[in-house]
Order: structure tokens, then sequence, then C-alpha cells
């Protein structure tokens, strides 16, 4: 049903110092600045080779400027929200209204690009609260139009997504609404002695979705909480944010065997983030 984690998007206050941020977080400029006149943002995006980064800030007035400043004025900078990627929405929606899920029709939407005038379509599936668990989440198919992709990935830059992290309270009920209703592979199951938690692991595209059970008896709600990106050569990835000013823990040992990983504590707008070397 779902084939992608198409996006992830992570709401700032101020797009042209977020972009120069993740500029030197990723090692590669943004492939694409723009706008979203009728919702009131504008944006900036950061391409890879198995989805890609938006950062997203108010930009006028309209539905998805009122989303952002929400989510500044509640919890401040951060990821804010996952977009699910599919090639047939309408097919989709029909098969998520025949599981009795009141769903409103899929809408469109265009993006333009603030320097070049080009433009990106797309429709949007939102989705109802006990799909999206607490996160600001949607189906998205691109309808026309082509995201640039990077000029190149050098061994110290962001190539891909490793994973994205969701924190939940409800593991169960997580399990049923991504792999029973969204039909996204489980890999892996199972209680991580290192964490003393229950993790899930699913797959898609190839991207994890990490999830990792915090039990409390409050209402079920899932919560986005970090990003892991891949680099080819971690310690050159390391020496190139030194060299930026930005602060980034020793190399170790990651917890999956054949990994190294370091953990990035600045620049990244309050998104934990991870580097991932697979060797």
């Amino acid at each position: 049903m779902l084939e992608s984690v198409d996006h992830l998007i992570i709401a700032v206050e101020d797009l042209d110092e977020a972009s120069a941020n993740y500029e030197i977080i990723i090692g590669n400029p943004p492939v694409w600045k723009g706008e979203h006149k009728e919702s009131g943002t504008k944006n900036a995006l950061f391409n890879f080779q198995n989805t890609y980064l938006e950062l997203l800030a108010v930009g006028g007035e309209g539905i998805g400027a009122d989303l952002v400043k929400h989510t500044l004025a509640n919890t401040g900078e951060g990821l804010n929200g996952i977009a699910f990627g599919t090639s047939d929405i309408n097919q989709l929606s029909n098969t998520l209204k025949k599981s009795s899920f009141n769903l409103a029709n899929p809408s469109p939407g265009e993006g333009v690009n603030s320097d070049t005038g080009e433009k990106r379509t797309w429709v949007n599936q939102f989705l109802v609260p006990e799909l999206s668990r607490g996160l600001f989440s949607f189906i998205i198919e691109h309808t026309g139009g082509e995201l640039p992709l990077a000029e190149k990935y050098d061994d110290s830059s962001v190539h891909r997504l490793d994973h994205v992290v969701i924190s939940t309270n409800d593991a169960e009920g997580f399990i049923r609404t991504y792999k029973d209703t969204f039909k996204i592979r489980l890999a892996l199951d199972k209680f991580v002695e290192h964490w003393q938690k229950r993790m899930l692991f699913f797959r898609l595209n190839k991207t994890t979705i990490e999830v990792i059970e915090e039990q409390n008896d409050n209402e079920p709600k899932d919560i986005l909480w970090g990003l892991a990106w891949n680099v080819k050569d971690i310690e050159a990835a390391r020496k190139r944010l030194i060299s930026h000013g930005v602060d980034v823990t020793q190399i170790k040992k990651g917890v999956k065997e054949g990994t190294l990983v370091m953990t990035v504590n600045s620049n990244v707008h309050n998104v934990p983030t991870l580097f991932i070397q697979h060797n």
C-alpha cells in the first residue's frame, strides 16, 4: 500500500539560517527553495538516494503556516512531520475508506521554486487520528515536475537516510496500523538488552522505521524522535563537521554489528541526529 518514506519535515523559525546549517550537516546545498502560496509556507529541500528532507517555515497565511506556528509555539523547532509515498493515491484512499476509515478526499498541492519559477505538483491524503496516531503524517503522490538530484555525494556527505526513530507508548497499536493497515513490512520485533526496551523495525524503500516503546498509562501516541543518516566515511564526515564548528561526539561502534556511529549535537535545530557508517 505505502511504497516509500517520501520525506521528513522539520519546522524551523528562520529558513535561511536552517538551510545554511543543514547544508553544513548534509554536505550538500538544498536542491530546491520554494513556497506554497496557498498554505502560507516556504521550504528548502535536500534530496538523497532514498528520500528527501524538507525544512519548513512560515511564509504567509494559510493552514500550513498555522501548523508550523503551532509547532514552534508548543514544542519549538524540530521534526514535525513524515510523508509516505504512493503511486496511486486514489486506490489507496478507496482501500482505506473500505476499511471504515472516514477520510477526506485527496487534495492537490503545488510548490514553486523561488529562484527558477519551476513548479512541482502532488496530491495529498491526510489521515484521520486513528491512523496518524498523534503524528503529523500524510500520504503523497507526486504528479508533476521533478525534484533535482544532488550534484554529487562525496564520502563525507550524507547520501541516504538510514532510519527515522519514532517513540510510542503502544507498540501493539503501532503494529496494527503500520503492518496490518499500511502493509509495511515488520522486519524485526525484539527486546533490545542494550536499551532495555522493546523495539520494532519496519522496512520501506531501503529505509528503516525504528520504533522504541516507552510504556506509560497515557492515551496511545507516537512521537517523531530523530534521524540517522548514512555516510561512507564517518571519519571524513567528522573532520568536515568540526571544520565548520559543529559539535560532534567521538566515533564509536554502533549497536548493530559492523557499524560506526557519532552523534551530531549542534546545527540540527533540535533534531536528535546520528551519522552511521556501515562497514
